[in-house]
Parts: C-alpha cells; structure tokens; sequence
C-alpha cells in the first residue's frame, strides 16, 4: 500500500503498524478508564472505605514498583510480540473475571484487592514491551518522536472521553457492564498485534544472567549522565506534582465549596492542558530543543502547583489546572522521546522499565508522602512545598542541559537535523 499523505503532525499514521497500535491502543485505555472509575464506584459502594479506596489504587500501582525493573530485562530477553500477546491476555481474563463476578453477585472486597494485584503485576510487565516496540511501529526512525507524542496524546484523549463514558454506563447499567466492555478492548488490542507486519528483532543472545542483565541496564541508565538526569527529573515530578489529584476533592468540596462536578472540572482542565501538550509534540519535526522544552514544562507545572496551592479564585485555578496537567505530561513526554531516541536497542527495555518506575512507580509514594505533609500541615502547605520543589528539580535538571545535548548531536548528524543553539 502506498504511503498515506498525512499532516504533519499525525506523520506517523503512515506507518501500517502504528496505524494499527493506534486504533487499538484507543480502544484499549478508553475500556482502562471504564474499569478505573467502575472498580473505584464499585469498591466504595461495596465498603463506604475511603482507606479501601486507597488500598486498591495501591495495589493497582504496587507492582511496577515490584516488578518494574525485571519487566525491562525480560522484554529485552524474550520475543517482544509474544509477551505482548500475554500480557494483554492475562489482563483480558482479569477484566472478565470481574464482569462475571459483579453480574452473578458474588464480588468481595478480597476479590477486587487480588484483581488490582494482578492488574498492576501484569501492567508493571505490559507498559517496558510496549514502550520497547516503538521503534518496530514506524520504519522511518524520523517518525519516532512523533508515534510517541500520538500515543501521548491518545493516552490523554482517553482521560478525558473515558471517565465521562463510565459515568454515563454507570447510571444507566452496572459496572459489570464497564468491566465487560473493558475486556472486549483488548480483543482490539490482541487482534491488532496479530495483524502488523513483522521484522525479525536482532537481539544478541542473553549469555547473562537475570541479576547481570538488570545490573548492565542499570549501569546505562545511571552512568551515563543525560539519562541519569532525564530519569531523576521524571520521578522528582511524579513525587511532587502527581498527587494533585488524589488531594483535589479537599479544594473541590473544603476550599471552593464544590461538589462531584466541581472535582471534574478541576481534573478536566488537567487533562485539556495534557492534550494541547502532546499535540504540540506531536506537531514538532524533530526531538531538537526538547531539553529546553522540558524545562520549560517542568518549571511551569512547579509554579503553577505553588500558585494554586493558595488560590481562592475558582476560574483562575482552572487555568492552572492546565498549566499543571500540560506541563508535566509535556516535560515527561519529552524525557521519553529523548530516552527512546538515544538509548541502545538491545537495552530498550531496561531502560524503558527505568521510566516506567519513575513516572508510574513513584507516584503512589509521593500520594502518600503528599497525604501525610497535608494531614500535619494541612493541604495548601503540602501543594505549595512540591511546587517549590518541583522549580527546584527543574534548576537542577537545567545545569545539565549541555550533557544531554552532547549525546543527541550525533542523532541530530544521523537524521540531518541541526544542532541546537548554546
């Protein structure tokens, strides 16, 4: 088939296999989002638990923290279609094992708790095979900035359109309806994975051991400096600013005197400010001047924490909700572009792990750790404090701009991009 003439900014639609992760991959996080809000309805009406509540999301997130890592030096040691064939297998039979559940009556609190366990278990390994194929989804390396930043901004769309189509069912079905539907998205997934074209991957063999290939991708991340940095900035804005919206119903019903709808708009405008983010990355021709771009996004989100930390006005914090939401998934999205730009094939994976556990995997700590600042010093204190340490991760970050330059000029040379400015 003849190559689609495309805008720019959807250039790597081109591609036949992106073509169909996309479609698929839509799918897929519109049904998450179903299954999210559904298992947060369904596990409140079961307990009147705000701690259960709490306990579940933990163990939807818990094993990336536990397995994150392993998941990255299994995807670099295995064949990466089939994992993904797996992966998403076992998460279609989670999701149906909660459909039948919750239709027959039988649901338990214990269920959802080993449900969530055995999301977030599948999920830890899912997220490094996905992120490592990138480079198999578009033949022209050109275009890989560019999947990247679609599949951010699908994965934002998916906020927004999922939340508000799970509500809908909910009022008008039973979660077991939006558990059900969520396993049908894999099937999309699945069959779209079935139906791309190919390359033989050229891994060298392993001759290491697990331990010895953790340790190898570990010595890559953290030795070489511009991924070192990238990796820390990521998980210093996923300790600081991620907790905004487990704290967020405290401003919509205690500061701004709101109900339900008040705590969506406020997460709304979050996830409008994440789309205008990833179509602005996705518009761009190349990954020149994302280190800029990243502090420029980081530091933005930083401030914008800290003013809103104290703002009374409900209009102005609206717009700095979307300077929030657009400015982390903005320098995060960047990291990512530039780790998968510049790292070795043969330790995609790892490294892909390595992000994975500092965007995902710390931000349940910082949750808690945001909990805690706001429960002795209350909310407004605990905002303002990982605001300013969000600008002062960005200044840091900032000192190493030139390191991450360094190791991109000869990608730049490679793809005939010029080289950034001083």
């Amino acid at each position: 088939m003849a190559a689609l003439i495309l805008p720019r900014t959807f250039r790597a639609l081109r591609h036949r296999n992106f073509r169909l992760f996309f479609t698929g991959q839509g799918l897929s996080l519109v049904g998450t989002w179903l299954q999210q809000v559904a298992m947060g309805w369904l596990v409140y009406r079961l307990t009147d638990s705000a701690w259960l509540l709490g306990v579940v999301a933990f163990c939807n997130n818990v094993g990336i923290l536990l397995f994150g890592n392993l998941a990255g030096v299994l995807a670099d040691r295995i064949d990466r279609r089939r994992g993904l064939f797996t992966t998403q297998s076992l998460m279609l039979v989670q999701a149906l094992i909660l459909a039948v559940l919750v239709a027959g009556g039988w649901i338990q609190t214990w269920h959802l708790i080993v449900l969530a366990l055995w999301l977030g278990t599948c999920s830890a390994f899912d997220l490094p095979l996905r992120q490592s194929l990138y480079i198999h989804f578009v033949e022209d390396r050109g275009d890989l900035a560019n999947a990247i930043a679609l599949n951010s901004m699908l994965v934002n769309t998916a906020r927004v359109v999922g939340p508000a189509i799970a509500g809908m069912l909910l009022a008008l079905t039973s979660e077991a309806v939006c558990f059900g539907l969520n396993a049908l998205s894999f099937v999309a997934v699945i069959v779209a994975i079935a139906r791309m074209h190919w390359p033989q991957e050229r891994r060298p063999v392993a001759t290491a051991g697990w331990w010895a290939s953790w340790v190898e991708g570990a010595r890559y991340a953290f030795a070489l400096s511009p991924v070192r940095a990238l990796l820390a900035l990521v998980a210093a804005l996923a300790w600081t600013i991620s907790p905004y919206s487990s704290l967020m119903p405290v401003y919509a019903k205690d500061i701004f005197g709101g109900g339900p709808h008040t705590l969506g708009w406020l997460l709304s405008a979050a996830g409008f400010g994440a789309l205008l983010s990833t179509g602005y990355l996705a518009g761009r021709s190349s990954v020149r001047g994302l280190g800029r771009v990243i502090v420029f996004a980081a530091g933005t989100a930083g401030v914008a924490l800290a003013a809103f930390a104290y703002m009374k006005s409900y209009a102005i914090a609206l717009v700095l909700m979307v300077f929030i939401g657009g400015g982390t998934i903005l320098a995060a999205a960047s990291a990512n572009t530039i780790l998968q730009t510049i790292v070795e094939d043969r330790l995609r994976g790892r490294v892909a792990s390595f992000y994975t556990l500092a965007f995902l995997g710390v931000a349940p700590l910082g949750n808690l750790a945001a909990g805690a600042i706001a429960g002795a010093f209350g909310t407004r204190f605990a905002f303002a404090l990982n605001g300013v340490l969000a600008v002062l991760a960005t200044l840091w970050f900032r000192r190493r701009l030139p390191e991450v330059r360094a190791v991109l000029r000869p990608i730049y040379e490679q793809l005939g991009v010029p080289s950034e400015d001083r």
